[in-house]
């Protein structure tokens, strides 16, 4: 039986029984995936040095994109750095007459995340840890026992500005660096408003320029159309805080792809285009993007990212490329189905936590789980379009109906042991494919 604490194991139960990646305990069910794995790993590492990456993650619904996704986002917190997702939707997408480009950046600084605070909402303590430890630094460097001194304060302004003077020559970076010295001012005064005021101009959350004047002074403010240049900004700052960078996950692109309005739509891709270019052009810093969508969102030529020739030019695969071939470094990564195996293993996987999860002894054996698995695989046009996820729920409904009644097998619902292939997969080659798992 599986060690996993029962907590996480409800999560993944009632997660994944409902259609959704549990954002919790993903080590206990990875299973294949090495070769992408490996590839976005290689791209954490070039942004922990002081790089940047843009990659897409392209696969059917339910193909494992969101699971790789998450297990990317642990990985990435536990390896230092700062991470934030959000889903694409018709009110959040890059751009928008209606700030639905402004709507994605608030969501991202909504789910900000560490490996402190991996539930989201990280940006307050963020800016007090960091604040925290430049306070600390001074006072150490400086001899200075007296916190509250005029003088400590000056010094720490000073210390505040110096830490992100590399960030004042980037676009909008001097209002960042005064932003940051007003929360500072405000944390020693204990004004919680006026670090409230900060905080919302941060997450982008004023919805007018007088609105920004009246609660702090300044006419500037976070808008649709640079936001992203806010992003960058912030994956400085948090490697100036002793952060590896900054990762952005973004999901369901295919809501750019459903946007009716052709002009709205190209003015999307455009977006996308200017931050693909700018991060791997080496404009960015300490920062990688990752976005996931569905094969068809991506190489529809009337109405996916293929149909913006610009991006059609950067992304297609090349000549040598095909479905058993392909560049896993390449700026696409396609997510193949996983195989028998694969999927052996992780019903074997999802069996064990189903047990701690609902407090039983697991009644269902691994022969049973084989003749599961031929059972989902036999389905007409399984072969290439069966994905994990209805393999998954199917799974957790046979399992939540064998703890429920204890009379019933297995083999009572899947069928007799011996099954019959139907559809066009049930000849000699998908006999073979089985071979090994005859009961």
């Amino acid at each position: 039986m599986m060690k996993i604490p029962r907590r996480i194991a409800s999560v993944i139960i009632n997660s994944l029984g409902g259609g959704v990646v549990p954002r919790i305990g993903l080590p206990y069910i990875t299973v294949g995936r090495e070769r992408e794995i490996s590839a976005l790993l290689s791209d954490l590492e070039n942004v922990g040095e002081g790089g940047a990456s843009f990659r897409f993650i392209v696969g059917k619904y339910g193909s494992g994109k969101s699971f790789l996704l998450q297990s990317v986002r642990n990985y990435a917190m536990d390896k230092g750095f700062v991470v934030a997702d959000a889903d694409l939707s018709p009110e959040r997408r890059l751009c928008g007459t209606k700030g639905q480009g402004l709507a994605t950046y608030r969501e991202l600084m909504r789910n900000l995340s560490t490996k402190t605070r991996p539930e989201s909402g990280a940006l307050s303590l963020l800016l007090d840890r960091w604040l925290s430890e430049v306070r600390t630094s001074v006072a150490a460097e400086y001899g200075i026992a007296d916190t509250d001194s005029r003088e400590f304060h000056t010094l720490v302004e000073n210390k505040i500005y110096a830490a992100v003077s590399s960030l004042r020559e980037m676009v909008h970076g001097f209002d960042f660096a005064v932003l940051m010295k007003r929360y500072f001012i405000a944390d020693c005064e204990a004004d919680d408003e006026a670090k409230a005021a900060v905080l919302k101009w941060f997450r982008g959350e004023y919805q007018s320029k007088s609105d920004v004047k009246q609660a702090l002074g300044i006419n500037i403010m976070i808008t649709d159309d640079n936001w992203y240049d806010y992003i960058k900004l912030f994956a400085g700052f948090f490697r100036s805080a002793g952060y590896k960078g900054l990762i952005i996950l973004i999901d369901e692109l295919v809501n750019l792809y459903k946007i009716p309005n052709l002009i709205t739509r190209q003015y999307n891709y455009e977006k996308l285009l200017m931050m693909y270019n700018d991060v791997l052009q080496g404009r960015a810093s300490g920062i990688g993007i990752i976005m996931c969508g569905t094969l068809q969102c991506v190489e529809d030529t009337r109405r996916g990212l293929y149909s913006y020739e610009a991006l059609r030019s950067r992304l297609a695969a090349g000549k040598f490329s095909d479905e058993k071939h392909y560049d896993i470094m390449s700026p696409i990564i396609r997510l193949a189905p996983l195989s028998y195996e694969e999927m052996l293993v992780l019903a074997e996987k999802l069996a064990d936590i189903h047990a701690v999860c609902r407090g039983y002894e697991r009644r269902i054996s691994e022969q049973e789980l084989i003749l599961f698995i031929k059972t989902e695989f036999s389905r007409v046009g399984a072969q290439t379009n069966i994905t994990p996820r209805e393999v998954i729920r199917d799974l957790i409904e046979l399992l939540n109906i064998l703890s429920s009644n204890p009379d019933t097998t297995a083999k009572e619902l899947l069928g007799s042991g011996d099954f019959s292939f139907s559809g066009p997969y049930c000849g000699d080659n998908e006999s073979e494919n089985f071979a090994e798992f005859e009961i």
